[in-house]
């Protein structure tokens, strides 16, 4: 088992800045890949962003790049959403995932957060 915990989200304004973190507990965090999803209500969950247990090669949604930027700390068993420019359609429930298999299906990831609330005023 896997634990993980969000924070971070909050109320900020079109081209403000948030960092969302993912703590982990229980199994070893750094034999999982990780990945960001967001949704809102009446939508599916979709990805957002991801990073493989080595936080090699990372993985983002085309309507995120350049903005933000996935990381983590083995270390101290935590992952982080670096999140720039944000924009009024970001607004989300942001949710952290672990999978043994990288993958950005929402459906290969047996660990989930219980989601922190992003809200982006115009």
């Amino acid at each position: 088992q896997v634990q993980l915990v969000e924070s971070g989200g909050g109320l900020v304004q079109a081209g403000g800045s948030l960092r969302l973190s993912c703590a982990a507990s229980g199994r070893t965090f750094s034999r999982y890949a990780m990945a960001w999803f967001r949704q809102t209500p009446g939508k599916e969950r979709e990805f957002v962003a991801g990073i493989p247990w080595s936080g090699g090669r990372t993985n983002y949604a085309d309507s995120v790049k350049g903005r933000f930027t996935v990381s983590r700390d083995n270390a101290k068993n935590t992952l982080y959403l670096q999140m720039n420019s944000l924009r009024p359609e970001d607004t989300a429930v942001y949710y952290c995932a672990a999978t043994a298999t990288w993958d950005v299906r929402s459906t290969s990831y047996a660990y989930w957060g219980q989601g922190t609330q992003v809200t982006v005023s115009t």
